[in-house]
C-alpha cells in the first residue's frame, strides 16, 4: 500500500502491518473524540512514525498514486477531523 505523509513524501507499507497501525489509529479516533490534545498529538507522532519505520520511502520523482493519506506531524486537531472518515485514518483490515 502507498501512504503519503503530507509534507513528507510516500512510502510503501505492506498489508501485513496495517492491523498494527490500526490500533493506533483507533487510539487516535479515541483521543480526537475525548478532545485529549496531548494524546493526540503523542499518538499521531507514535502513527506516523510506525509508518516511517515500516515501510520503504519511495524516490522522490516517483508519482505513484497513494492509496492513503496521512496528515503532516504539526497537523492540528482540527485538520486531521477534516480528513477522517468514518473508519479513522488507516481503513479498518478485513
Amino acid at each position: 500500500m502507498i501512504v503519503r505523509i503530507m509534507g513528507e513524501g510516500q512510502v510503501e507499507v505492506a498489508e501485513s502491518h496495517l492491523a498494527e497501525l490500526d490500533k493506533l489509529d483507533d487510539e487516535l479516533l479515541a483521543e480526537m473524540e475525548s478532545g485529549d490534545g496531548a494524546g493526540f498529538r503523542r499518538t499521531l507522532h507514535a502513527l506516523l512514525e510506525k509508518v516511517r519505520e515500516l515501510g520503504d520511502p519511495l524516490p522522490d520523482a516517483s508519482l505513484e498514486p497513494s492509496e492513503l493519506i496521512l496528515p503532516a506531524p504539526d497537523a492540528t486537531l482540527e485538520e486531521v477531523r477534516e480528513l477522517l472518515g468514518e473508519s479513522g485514518l488507516i481503513p479498518p483490515v478485513a
